[in-house]
């Protein structure tokens, strides 16, 4: 009886001594064929190289619009994380969150184990990008500043994911729409001028290097403005009464616009108020850095051709 004992304890301890062996070896095999994976230098938005296993199989996405830009161009299957309010991919699996735009939570991000790191430069906490880095993640930086930007953008984005056909038929399917929007709206010999309110208390709009603004010149209009060289600037209504704009569009979050435009009536005098061309427009891809900006640009340019083009009456 001991004896049978004795040799069942044997054959269990050389059973989990096989299981051990067998996971050991598991994981040195998955670590060689990472070793063994080629690796990579692409060019970033910025014109930085970014060297990356290739193609990365784990994409962390820091920003919304990197979020979205990586779905458009084909890599849905490798993003592992994101930020909260970013926006997953339309799929079953959910992403781990790793914090805010702001505010990355550096355990979460490090056990997500990525291959490369998309960051949004102007939106994303420098100091955290800077300490990503030096960690060793590759720190990929995608911002793109016009529409027509966009595009190239996406098929960098494909270089850098593996992804180059999904991501070049995306860009060439936008390109086009950009194109027929241009041909149908753009064409104005006076374009009117425009307030973009983004928020109403405090007042911001946007500056001329926004990609809003861009939108604004596609639809045939001018962005009162456009000569402040911050993207999303805080102004005074005294100097919206000084430029006087021909129109005022509310980008407001949705159930907003109607409240922010009765503000504007308390000004009859202004020429966007007593013409009546005051448009609420709240479409959330509009605000987005995504592709999504585009389709938003269609629907604005159809919904400001109904106000009536040209400027206003003086």
């Amino acid at each position: 009886m001991i004896r049978v004992l004795c040799n069942f304890v044997a054959i269990a301890f050389a059973l989990i001594a096989l299981s051990c062996t067998s996971v050991v070896d598991a994981a040195s095999d998955a670590q060689a064929a990472d070793a063994a994976r080629t690796r990579v230098t692409v060019v970033d938005d910025f014109g930085r190289r970014v060297t990356v296993n290739y193609p990365p199989r784990r994409i962390v996405s820091l920003a919304p619009g990197p979020t979205a830009m990586l779905v458009a161009a084909g890599a849905a299957a490798q993003l592992v994380a994101t930020i909260e309010y970013s926006g997953e991919p339309p799929s079953e699996k959910r992403l781990l969150d790793v914090g805010t735009a702001g505010a990355i939570d550096m355990e979460r991000l490090i056990a997500a184990r990525p291959d490369v790191v998309v960051v949004w430069p102007d939106g994303n906490n420098p100091v955290q990008i800077a300490n990503i880095e030096r960690l060793g993640v590759p720190v990929y930086r995608q911002e793109a500043v016009t529409l027509a930007g966009i595009g190239e953008s996406l098929r960098r984005l494909g270089r850098l994911a593996g992804t180059n056909a999904a991501a070049d038929r995306a860009a060439n399917a936008l390109e086009e729409k950009l194109a027929s929007l241009r041909k149908e709206y753009g064409s104005v010999k006076r374009p009117p001028t425009v307030l973009l309110e983004v928020w109403n208390r405090p007042l911001y709009t946007v500056g001329g290097r926004e990609l809003m603004s861009d939108a604004l010149q596609i639809c045939g209009m001018r962005n009162v403005f456009a000569d402040l060289p911050q993207r999303a600037p805080a102004i005074g209504i005294g100097a919206v009464i000084a430029r006087d704009p021909d129109i005022i569009i509310a980008a407001a979050p949705p159930g907003r616009g109607a409240a922010w435009l009765a503000e504007w009536k308390r000004f009859p005098f202004l020429r966007a108020v007593r013409t009546g061309r005051l448009l609420a427009f709240e479409d959330q891809r509009f605000s987005g850095l995504g592709p999504g900006i585009v389709d938003a640009t269609a629907s604005l340019c159809r919904k400001v051709a109904a106000l009536g083009t040209g400027p206003g009456p003086k």
